[in-house]
């Protein structure tokens, strides 16, 4: 025990109990460094015999001090904190030779200072540092760097919102006030035919409110704004998710394919009724055979000139339509895609309007419908799968725009080719491609502002005898969900970007837009999953409760990295439209174009990877956007010309085409990664640029360049490869990135809320805690 006869009578031995202290609870010292402890006390005189056994007793590993003994130690080293400088409460020696002389030891200042000598070889024997171990010993309220991390808001959060909403800020918020109604409270059953009905019931009542014809045109009953659509999607998005894939398929797959695909006739007959959801119906294109590949799907269509119909049929069962959202209780029609056959000639994949059941819910003639069953995810979408066995249907049913058949029963277009007719139908319905990943990226902002607002106030850990730190501070859970937050910000203004493309588009423009739409869409989901997956692990335990809403956002944004479109398949689809445009630009060039080409890839080469560039690592540099757009735009056209060299390489050697691009995959997808980078890059600085409000141009500053640096050092390896970076600029690039992740963790609890998701919509009893 402390207050041993040896201790009490040599109160100098009171000089070693802070050091001890620490050894013994900081962990348990290891045999050389007891030996070498050992051998200390041995050969210093300045102790005597009986208390170098003192010693040597708390030294022994087969019987350390006990945890009464350590607590004796504490309580002593308390009764002399208040005589403790600040200095001395960081300095173990200082400190143990205030507690020895409190406790009776008075000595000359030389034998003191030899003392002190001893103390200190015995600390640097164990390898103690004193300022940290104070921590063990005293009370500490100090606050570390770490602790003064806080919620530090500059901008207005509302001028964000605004921002962030823009136009259809009237809207959206219409929209928010609707989800925040008692009708809308989630569906807690786990009964999925009941939340079927609950989610028909939902989309209901948003038609009543006019949100189902929003991108009708205004003489069949709707607002003519395609763009409010999107508006509405995306904000219903931070609700139930299978609401909002009944609402997009019903009005919009379902309606727009109608309405893009149809002519007048069409709109008129339909339209009104899809909008109410008198009508309900679905969109049915992929089948169990053909996925992606839309063009050989095997359902066919076939003129019956006698009768002036056309037959829709199954062939085989991989021919059957499957997946179809809607189909499996609710729709009563169908826009079925399948293969127009004349005279037994096959004329391409066209539309044709098919109805499933009657008004009373029951499944007409001919139609053979299936339930999925339970996914892992939307289990209030009824999807389905459809036979067709011989189904006649009016002749009035084809949608027409773009091809029909006439009075004659002869085929005829207003394009010639079948390629372009048919790549111009699909190119109508390219707005799916914008709805989805405006969702996708709802799901990500609900699950940032529920894991940044938990990790906000969520404390766990800290400095020993110190107050417990709240887990956004730590530098590794900021590397987490920071750069997260900066790809959310960066989506948004490039999803906004695409929108206004394809609501504008031009003919000439349409190719540029489905790429665009496809690299958009593939990216978003992706960073959509990760995200969700990231928040679900920063918020530990809490984050598996299905009550906080991370799980379910997980399983219902899993299936939009493959529906319209497997994402791998549309990063293909974005890499030959670049290869496209990049044979069109050598192709249409004279001698002195290719030279003017490779004279500015040249001029690249010396500016940008000249030595000082390659290895500069000064902030004004690293936090230059010029230097950003350029990183990413030497990359993407490296990887495009490489890929293009590859690919021509494979056919000059005899190989097919087919052949070739299958062997190039790996590289096209790259391609079309670089450049859906470039291009959500190139929009978020734009938007910088043009913000007028300088607290809100600052903020976003330092988002843009967090995405961008973060995206140059996941690629890193590529650029150190190429010789654009030498690896003391790498390690710059990781430096700011955990600089700017530090500095925006203070407004990123500000930078959630500007997202203004509804509290009824977040739902997450963590997020309010």
């Amino acid at each position: 025990m402390i207050d041993s006869e040896i201790i009490s009578n040599s109160p100098k031995l009171y000089a070693l109990v802070p050091l001890l202290h620490v050894a013994w609870s900081d962990a348990v010292l290891t045999p050389s460094e007891i030996g070498h402890l050992q051998d200390l006390i041995d050969e210093n005189d300045r102790f005597t015999s009986e208390e170098k056994e003192w010693v040597k007793g708390r030294l022994d590993p087969k019987n350390p001090p006990s945890a009464q003994e350590l607590k004796e130690w504490s309580t002593k080293l308390k009764e002399v904190e208040h005589q403790l400088s600040d200095h001395d409460k960081h300095d173990l020696v200082a400190m143990g030779i205030q507690l020895a002389e409190f406790n009776g030891y008075a000595a000359d200042v030389e034998t003191q200072v030899k003392l002190t000598q001893s103390l200190r070889e015995i600390e640097g024997a164990l390898g103690v540092i004193s300022h940290e171990a104070n921590r063990f010993l005293l009370d500490n309220d100090d606050k570390t760097l770490t602790h003064a991390l806080g919620t530090n808001t500059t901008f207005d959060q509302q001028e964000m919102a605004d921002l962030l909403d823009g136009e259809h800020k009237p809207l959206i918020k219409k929209v928010k006030a609707i989800l925040e109604a008692p009708e809308f409270k989630y569906f807690e059953d786990e009964d999925h035919t009941k939340y079927r009905e609950q989610v028909l019931t939902w989309c209901k009542l948003l038609a009543e409110h006019g949100f189902g014809a929003q991108a009708y045109p205004k003489e069949v009953g709707g607002s003519n704004d395609m763009a409010g659509y999107f508006a509405i999607m995306e904000t219903l998005s931070y609700h139930d998710l299978s609401m909002v894939i009944k609402y997009g398929v019903q009005f919009g797959l379902f309606g727009m394919s109608i309405m893009f695909l149809g002519t007048e006739k069409h709109h008129k007959k339909y339209l009104p009724l899809i909008g109410t959801l008198e009508l309900p119906g679905s969109f049915a294109m992929t089948e169990s055979g053909h996925g992606s590949n839309v063009r050989d799907i095997e359902t066919t269509a076939t003129y019956n000139k006698a009768e002036d119909c056309f037959i829709i049929h199954t062939p085989n069962n991989l021919a059957r339509k499957d997946y179809i959202g809607n189909a499996a209780c609710h729709a009563q029609m169908a826009t079925v895609f399948a293969k127009l056959v004349i005279d037994e000639i096959d004329f391409g994949v066209n539309a044709f309007l098919v109805p499933l059941r009657d008004k009373e819910g029951n499944t007409l003639p001919g139609r053979k419908i299936e339930d999925c069953g339970l996914k892992m995810g939307l289990n209030g979408v009824d999807n389905g799968r459809i036979w067709f066995d011989q189904v006649s249907i009016p002749k009035d049913n084809m949608l027409d725009r773009f091809a029909w058949v006439n009075g004659s029963g002869e085929f005829e277009s207003s394009i010639a080719s079948d390629s372009r007719r048919f790549f111009t139908m699909l190119g109508t319905l390219v707005g799916g491609r914008i709805g989805i990943p405006r969702s996708a990226l709802s799901a990500a902002k609900s699950g940032l502002t529920i894991a940044i607002k938990y990790g906000d106030q969520r404390r766990q850990f800290g400095p020993k005898n110190g107050p417990e730190v709240p887990i956004l501070n730590y530098r590794s859970h900021q590397r987490r969900l920071i750069p997260l937050l900066s790809n959310a910000y960066a989506l948004h203004f490039a999803l906004g970007y695409l929108t206004d493309r394809f609501l504008h588009r031009k003919e000439e423009d349409m190719q540029e837009i489905e790429a665009l739409a496809a690299g958009l869409k593939a990216y978003s989901t992706w960073n959509t999953t990760a995200t969700l997956q990231i928040c679900r692990e920063a918020c530990g335990g809490k984050g598996f409760l299905a009550e906080n809403r991370i799980g379910t956002l997980k399983n219902d944004t899993e299936i939009y990295t493959t529906f319209e479109g497997d994402n791998t398949v549309l990063m293909q689809l974005v890499a030959k439209s670049r290869l496209t445009e990049f044979k069109q630009e050598f192709h249409e060039a004279n001698f002195f174009g290719i030279l003017n080409y490779i004279t500015n890839q040249a001029k690249t080469a010396i500016v940008e990877m000249n030595p000082i560039t390659v290895r500069r690592t000064d902030e004004e540099h690293l936090l230059d956007s010029e230097f950003h757009l350029s990183a990413f735009t030497y990359r993407e056209k490296n990887i495009l010309t490489s890929a293009a060299r590859r690919f021509k390489h494979k056919l000059d050697s005899g190989k097919d085409s087919f052949d070739a691009f299958n062997e190039c995959q790996f590289h096209m997808l790259n391609v079309g990664m670089a450049y859906t980078e470039r291009i959500v890059l190139e929009q978020f600085i734009r938007q910088v640029n043009r913000t007028k409000n300088p607290e809100l141009k600052t903020i976003l500053k330092k988002l843009c360049d967090l995405f961008a640096l973060h995206q140059i050092e996941k690629n890193k390896g590529w650029y150190l490869e190429q010789g654009y970076m030498d690896g003391s600029k790498t390690k710059a690039i990781r430096r700011m990135v955990n600089t700017l992740c530090w500095e925006i963790r203070q407004e990123a609890v500000p930078l959630v809320h500007a997202f203004d998701i509804p509290e009824s919509c977040l739902a997450a009893p963590i997020v309010f805690e």
